[in-house]
């Protein structure tokens, strides 16, 4: 599902303004670059070599459930770190666009110090949350699903009625132009549906994404209360938009 918002209609277009937004994404993406999984950095070698380093990056930087909780401060460090690790392309790409779409105005109504805080908080409680239901794992998680998440669900509080354009693949990508409080519900469904779908071995983490989505809106709700929300007409506005 790929989605783009408009906050209300019948004012003159402005451009927000989101600089933590936009720096996150830019640090997600050159970190990405200069990383094994990009697949782009010579020095790490040919054939089943850039296979191991990036099984030995994502085990430095990103979350061992196993290794969370034994009380080493490197593991303690790695829910924060392994918010800006990417897996693949397709992992980079998506969580960046789903930022975009929803940073900014998130950003806007919070503040900058504000958002990053709450961005790195929420995410880091996310991948505290999944690694505690699978203390067991030794799997490495990765990935800025689950702040993104929060993201989505601080969003669906503050701006219940922004419209959202969505492409749904089971509507054959058909666009339709639906309010927040239609889609980051769905959206969030279809999470808890797969999670109770997941099983043992590599796959998103839809735990992370849940938990995430929840602290989001939740802190959206005791943060700013019920005063603050944004209602959107529901007239047409101006064109302006895994695995953790």
């Amino acid at each position: 599902m790929i989605s783009k918002w408009s906050e209300t209609a019948g004012r003159p277009p402005r451009r927000p303004t989101a600089p933590m937004t936009y720096g996150l994404i830019a640090l997600c993406c050159l970190l990405f670059l200069v990383s094994p999984a990009a697949g782009l950095n010579p020095a790490y070698g040919s054939g089943d070599a850039p296979l191991a380093a990036q099984r030995a990056y994502f085990h430095r930087w990103g979350v061992v459930p196993a290794e969370l909780f034994e009380g080493s401060a490197r593991a303690a460090l790695t829910p924060a770190t392994a918010l800006f690790v990417h897996g693949s392309w397709v992992h980079l790409l998506g969580n960046m666009l789903f930022l975009y779409v929803f940073g900014v105005m998130t950003e806007e109504r919070m503040g900058r110090v504000q958002f990053t805080l709450f961005y790195v908080g929420c995410g880091y409680l996310a991948l505290l949350g999944y690694a505690a239901a699978n203390a067991d794992s030794e799997q490495s998680l990765v990935g800025a699903s689950g702040a993104i998440s929060a993201v989505l669900g601080a969003f669906l509080y503050l701006f219940p009625g922004a419209r959202v354009t969505s492409l749904l693949p089971f509507l054959f990508f058909l666009p339709l132009r639906l309010p927040a409080w239609v889609v980051l519900p769905f959206w969030a469904t279809l999470q808890w549906l797969a999670a109770g779908r997941a099983g043992e071995g590599p796959g998103v983490a839809y735990l992370a994404h849940l938990v995430g989505f929840g602290l989001g809106f939740s802190y959206a709700w005791v943060r700013f209360g019920r005063t603050t929300r944004v209602k959107s007409a529901p007239a047409p506005a101006p064109e302006g938009e895994n695995q953790p």
